[in-house]
């Protein structure tokens, strides 16, 4: 079974078992934050300490970014954004982001350009009429502080405004009570690769890219392709990119499944002069085997920073009072072969080889974190519920 349908059965049971307990379970440390979400991907905090956040929507068309301020409300920032269903029947849109100045930089996932081959979960074809011809893309978004403070929204217009946008307009949104907000396309990059497979010759057979996670370096823009395994370099000025590095598959340490695992790249995070990427790793989803690796800016080249995770969904370096940095590691579930999957977990180490510290490992399907370097809060998002979380990281 591939990555994304598991993925959301796990979801789909996690919020029955939850559910059907009638109250969510007991989670030490962790408290709600916000609500009104709406499939929530990836989220960092801005310059004025609010929280910025993806979301893919529950529609074609419908992603959003939103704004949560410090006390948890929650407004819309762009409405409007890519969104559909893919191949494996779960919702894509807006992804990654991250925001330097006032330009917030935003990925925009597969959705639905690419379809279900004669075999699922082994075949793939191109869809000749996607609901979006901007899916796998990067666009920037320019907005003032006072904006961000006070706006209640915009929203793009699918009918007009994908079509400029992926002519190279640049277009300015006025939202008729004197905010306006200018979007951009930075990068376009294929929607899928050949993949031809050797017991189907003739079989026109694709491997869909995927953006999911953004870092940035000087002018260089880095993308994590989820689908293709690989991070992408893109130059800012002239949109150009080439491939920085590929994460190769593992063999498959259990007596079932496929042969190998895929890497599957989820975050990457700049850190000492290297960027930290988190691998997922693929079906059958084997414990302890996904990790977070380092990978050299400047030549690609790759190694092992923290091994023993299970679904590593997202990373963060942290400065402690000595000066000394220690990380925290977030996995979607600390074991997704169990039934029902067992819930995400947050483990904080002192240096990489560990060994960890459990701080949560009661967190529903948490999908990303970002820290408030200010007070130390960190928040994490949590797909099933829609909400955003606080846990504290002094235990």
């Amino acid at each position: 079974m591939p990555l994304r349908k598991l993925l959301s059965l796990i979801v789909i049971t996690l919020t029955c078992a939850v559910t059907g307990a009638n109250a969510q379970p007991p989670c030490p440390g962790v408290s709600e934050f916000a609500t009104g979400l709406n499939g929530p991907v990836k989220l960092i905090l801005s310059q004025q300490r609010n929280l910025l956040v993806t979301e893919t929507g529950d529609g074609i068309n419908a992603g959003r970014i939103s704004i949560v301020d410090r006390n948890g409300a929650r407004r819309t920032l762009l409405d409007g954004l890519p969104s559909a269903v893919n191949a494996v029947g779960e919702r894509s849109g807006p992804t990654g982001l991250l925001m330097r100045g006032r330009t917030l930089y935003v990925a925009i996932g597969e959705g639905d350009t690419t379809l279900q081959g004669p075999i699922p979960g082994v075949t793939q074809i191109a869809n000749p009429s996607p609901s979006s011809p901007i899916f796998n893309s990067v666009l920037a978004i320019h907005f003032s502080a006072h904006v961000e403070k006070t706006t209640d929204g915009f929203t793009l217009n699918p009918e007009t405004d994908y079509a400029a946008l992926d002519s190279g307009a640049r277009l300015r949104l006025d939202n008729g009570r004197g905010d306006k907000l200018t979007v951009e396309l930075v990068v376009d990059f294929p929607d899928f690769v050949p993949n031809p497979l050797p017991f189907l010759p003739n079989f026109p057979n694709v491997r869909n890219s995927n953006p999911f996670a953004l870092e940035l370096i000087g002018n260089q823009l880095y993308v994590v392709d989820a689908g293709l395994n690989a991070v992408v370099a893109v130059d800012l000025s002239s949109g150009d990119f080439e491939t920085l590095t590929t994460f190769p598959p593992i063999p498959n340490p259990l007596p079932f499944g496929p042969l190998v695992v895929e890497a599957v790249p989820t975050s990457i995070r700049e850190h000492d002069g290297q960027f930290l990427v988190t691998l997922f790793r693929g079906f059958p989803f084997p414990p302890g085997a996904a990790e977070v690796q380092s990978v050299d800016p400047d030549t690609g080249s790759r190694e092992t920073f923290i091994t023993g995770l299970t679904s590593a969904i997202d990373v963060l370096p942290v400065k402690d009072k000595g000066g000394d940095t220690d990380f925290l590691t977030l996995e979607f579930s600390a074991n997704l072969l169990v039934e029902p999957p067992e819930l995400g977990r947050l483990q904080f180490f002192e240096t990489p080889a560990g060994p960890p510290n459990v701080i949560a490992d009661c967190l529903i399907t948490p999908t990303s974190m970002a820290r408030d370097p200010k007070t130390g809060t960190l928040f994490v998002t949590e797909l099933a519920f829609g909400r955003i979380v606080t846990v504290d990281t002094s235990q």
